[in-house]
């Protein structure tokens, strides 16, 4: 295999800087889109099941996202390597890191499959629940952890597959393996939830087994894209073996965004375990609320993920004025683009959540007027969101890992539980106290993140980033 052409390759660090940025962007902006379409779509049906089935996947995502959360920080170490590296011109650097990474990132899956499994059971204990969520809700929410949880190689498979690419600034290839995955996720949905044609009914379980086998394809896609194709970094079979120089240099980059990939999914833990003592319906909307937030802050996530590579390229290739420009792109990008969509949610949220949730029932309407709520509140910081995410993906970019940990930790576990809990109980403000507590940990992220950035600090990469001529490679690493 050989690694994209460099003249392909350098358009983000060499003339005009938007375009590039933009077309690296959208498809993981799409990319985005299709990763929270799993769970849309998983809501979409388990909303016809029951309400309470919604609510299992409200509980089961946060803990589900803190297990799985250790390997998606040592994927992030890959991209971020893959990008410098190729920004410098070392594709055989790049080649190596990127082998590295899938065979280290597989280990880590199994054990992380093996331990989420087993701890499926005193997970869910730690969450205060009240008698009829602990009852209706959490049985539901074992079976679709359990399962998720055997089904992590194939999870973490496309992960890191997608990392690598876009570390080598091929977006596209990635999009199109996961339109392939969600068709089969939505067409495996309603046949192993209700058990059409031949398929027994499994309820919850059927959309996790689902979910698992449609990210089972998407994995097995990558394999043959990274191995049966010129595209992508070129990986070579012995690259596949961990060696302890390139692991420590992953583990070293990748401990802080694992740190903070837990961070946030701790958070999301302990404000799960505050929202469970309220009804089920609160319960519910939170779990909606949080998806359909997922998706309309997509741009930013998206672009966060471009600035890790746009960052990363230009740093390797010693243009940091170049990585800075693209910095002022995204985030001019981003606001321009959820000022839009916080105006439109803010006006019209109940038509938005009741297309994922039919008013079919009291609890279904209990559960549209909490999140209905929570849209609108929510609303306020999209645009700081945003600017948040920019931010964040511009340190993973550079390397400073640990700067954004510190970032992450500020804005949920300084400002966002705090202000949770004591909006929601001692103030007596009850859910709209949680829904409160989520846009003020993204104003106060942004203004931080900001503040920081203006710094300059960032602007060095941690690979050699010493500029090479087109086609030659930078001298071969050490292995160990």
């Amino acid at each position: 295999m050989t690694s994209a052409p460099h003249a392909e390759r350098s358009s983000l660090t060499r003339g005009p800087l938007l375009r590039p940025l933009v077309r690296l962007a959208w498809p993981l902006v799409a990319i985005q889109l299709l990763q929270v379409a799993y769970n849309l779509v998983d809501t979409i049906w388990l909303g016809r099941l029951s309400a309470d089935a919604v609510g299992a996947l409200s509980l089961a995502f946060p803990l589900v996202f803190l297990v799985i959360s250790i390997g998606g920080g040592f994927t992030a170490a890959g991209a971020i390597l893959v990008a410098q590296h190729t920004g410098a011109g070392g594709d055989r650097a790049a080649g190596r890191i990127a082998g590295q990474t899938l065979g280290f990132v597989g280990i880590v899956s199994v054990v992380v499959g093996a331990v989420g499994f087993l701890a499926t059971g005193p997970l869910l204990a730690l969450l205060p629940a009240g008698p009829a969520t602990a009852e209706r809700v959490v049985p539901y929410a074992a079976e679709y952890m359990r399962v998720f949880f055997l089904g992590s190689p194939a999870l973490f498979g496309f992960f890191v597959f997608s990392a690598l690419m876009r570390g080598a600034g091929d977006t596209r290839t990635p999009l199109v393996v996961m339109v392939v995955s969600v068709v089969v996720n939505v067409a495996l949905d309603p046949f192993l939830i209700f058990g059409w044609w031949a398929f027994p009914a499994l309820g919850v379980e059927g959309a996790a087994i689902a979910t698992v086998t449609s990210r089972g394809i998407a994995t097995v896609a990558g394999l043959y894209v990274l191995f049966g194709t010129d595209l992508g970094p070129t990986i070579a079979p012995r690259d596949l073996i961990p060696k302890p120089g390139p692991v420590r240099q992953i583990v070293e980059l990748g401990v802080p965004t694992a740190l903070e990939q837990s961070g946030t999914a701790l958070a999301m833990v302990a404000a799960t375990a505050m929202v469970a003592t309220f009804p089920p319906a609160v319960v519910a909307a939170y779990g909606l609320g949080n998806r359909l937030i997922s998706v309309v802050t997509l741009p930013a996530m998206g672009l966060s993920q471009a600035m890790d590579t746009a960052v990363g390229q230009n740093l390797g290739a010693a243009e940091p004025e170049r990585a800075t420009r693209a910095v002022k792109l995204g985030t001019g990008l981003v606001v321009a683009v959820l000022s839009v969509v916080a105006l439109v949610v803010a006006l019209v949220p109940e038509p938005i959540v009741a297309l994922f949730l039919p008013a079919t029932t009291a609890g279904a309407i209990a559960t549209i007027d909490h999140a209905a709520t929570y849209l609108r509140i929510a609303s306020v910081a999209f645009v700081f969101f945003g600017v948040f995410q920019v931010a964040m993906g511009t340190f993973r970019g550079a390397g400073n890992t640990t700067t954004a940990l510190a970032l992450s930790l500020l804005a949920l576990w300084v400002v966002r539980l705090p202000a949770t809990y004591l909006l929601a109980f001692p103030l007596g403000w009850g859910p709209t106290g949680v829904w409160t507590a989520v846009a003020l940990g993204d104003i106060v992220g942004a203004i931080a993140a900001l503040a920081w950035l203006s710094r300059g600090t960032w602007k060095s990469a941690v690979v050699d980033s010493t500029p090479v001529s087109p086609g030659r490679n930078v001298p071969r690493q050490s292995d160990d």
